[in-house]
């Protein structure tokens, strides 16, 4: 009779180390890393530098840090060791043509950026000859390396605590400029359209430039590549700047689609000067784990900030949303608004800080956040806040709500004759329209609604799998 081996003191698999929620889902952002990107591009030495700077603050900084609430951030969905960085990428310039890209002349200007590379690249001329820049940060550096420091270096507006958007300084291997000069209106929307999902990391770069008296809006696109692979994670770090000169006017409208597996970090930030005013249209539909931060810094006098984002979850997504409103100026407003319809397991977090300074005299400013599960498994949280240094304000107030769909607004449209199915649609896309209608772009404005009722009847018509709160 053999003896069982004893296995008392054989070694046992090393379990892998648990990360807190705020941990990062990736190791690869290192200083050999930045100086590999810096070198594939040929990049100058004070960009090259520039970069390494950002390195520094990213090393120093914490995902999330607010004194006014504990982190909520929830990164332990997303896993991107595998998702190797994408070093440099093919730059195109927009070649100015003959009439707005597309048959029936709605816009502008497109550029798109497929992966590491570029797909379609178009403005038209009247926008050319008054001026208007629209092209890849690779190449504005090769064209115009003074207006290129001047933007990418030397005038910064990114906040000083938020890691992310200094790993876009740091790291970044694409990018985007739309820079219009001063008085100059572009009548049409630009299109930026974002394809993603190969199992990569792409860091990108936008810069959305007005100098003074200047009007442009723009809808931007991020979307699913061909090359994305089913049940492997990608990650899309996009960094958006904004400058707004006096009296400028900008819309922007982003669509947020990306593949199930798609792992998205936003980190946009305004600074507006005197008079200038700036209308945010934002949609997150797609996405496993989405991460979107908006800082907008109300620095001229009477400038003027309207932000509406929503979130339609389903199955496991998890949508992190912040919003910061800096109001600096006298006479100045902000309306703010953050809506979530969740359906299945899908989570959301809106967070959001009015803060006013002392200099803010006559500040009028409103933040909402407003929730609603669909399912007895959603959970929404909303969590805006107040910071206010100056008694002397117009208004300065926040609202929010956590709920299932209101119970009397279905009874009334069922006492009309309205299936249940059918009302309990009704309510949730009325409920996220007011983003739709601030699309500055028919087409997308029309996708965007499709994009809305096709996640509807996946996730809760009559054969979807949610069931009602």
């Amino acid at each position: 009779m053999t003896e069982a081996p004893d296995t008392s003191t054989q070694a046992r698999p090393a379990r892998a180390a648990r990360r807190a929620p705020d941990d990062l889902p990736f190791s690869f952002v290192d200083a050999a890393l930045v100086a590999a990107i810096g070198a594939a591009r040929g990049e100058p030495d004070w960009l090259r530098e520039d970069r390494a700077a950002a390195l520094a603050r990213f090393d120093a900084l914490q995902v999330e840090a607010n004194r006014l609430y504990t982190p909520y951030v929830d990164l332990r969905a997303a896993s991107l060791d595998a998702a190797s960085p994408y070093n440099s990428a093919a730059d195109a310039a927009a070649v100015p043509a003959e009439g707005a890209h597309g048959a029936d002349d709605a816009t502008a200007g497109l550029l798109e950026l497929v992966e590491d590379g570029t797909g379609a690249a178009t403005i038209d001329a009247a926008a050319a000859q008054a001026g208007v820049r629209l092209m890849t940060l690779g190449e504005l550096v090769r064209r115009d390396p003074d207006l290129a420091r001047a933007l990418l270096a030397e005038d910064a507006v990114l906040p000083g605590e938020e890691k992310l958007a200094w790993l876009g300084r740091a790291a970044w291997s694409q990018g985007v400029v739309l820079h219009v000069p001063a008085g100059v209106r572009v009548e049409r929307p630009v299109v930026l359209r974002w394809a993603v999902g190969a199992p990569r990391t792409l860091v990108g770069r936008t810069l959305i430039v007005l100098e003074d008296g200047a009007e442009a809006s723009v809808v931007e696109e991020l979307v699913a590549s061909s090359g994305a692979l089913p049940g492997a994670q990608a990650l899309l770090s996009l960094t958006t700047e904004i400058r707004l000169g006096a009296h400028s006017r900008l819309a922007l409208a982003s669509l947020q689609e990306t593949g199930p597996d798609q792992v998205v970090f936003q980190q946009r930030t305004a600074r507006l000067g005197e008079g200038a005013d700036l209308r945010w249209a934002l949609a997150q539909l797609g996405g496993r784990l989405v991460r979107s931060r908006v800082d907008n810094v109300l620095a001229g006098d009477r400038s003027v900030v309207e932000q509406v984002e929503i979130v339609f979850g389903a199955g496991d997504q998890l949508h992190d949303l912040t919003s910061y409103t800096h109001h600096v100026g006298r006479d100045t407003t902000g309306e703010l608004l953050s809506k979530g319809a969740l359906l299945d397991r899908a989570r959301s977090y809106m967070k959001g800080l009015i803060t006013i300074d002392k200099t803010a005299v006559g500040t009028d400013s409103f933040l909402g956040e407003f929730g609603m599960n669909l399912s007895k498994t959603a959970r929404a949280v909303a969590i805006p806040s107040l910071e206010i240094d100056q008694p002397d304000c117009r208004r300065a107030a926040h609202s929010s709500s956590v709920g299932p769909i209101d119970e009397a607004q279905l009874f009334y449209l069922e006492s009309r004759g309205i299936d249940p199915v059918e009302a309990r649609k009704f309510i949730v896309l009325g409920f996220l329209e007011p983003v739709v209608a601030r699309v500055p772009l028919e087409d997308a404005q029309d996708r965007l609604r499709e994009a809305l009722e096709a996640k509807w009847a996946a996730g809760f018509g009559p054969a979807g799998s949610a069931s009602a709160a």
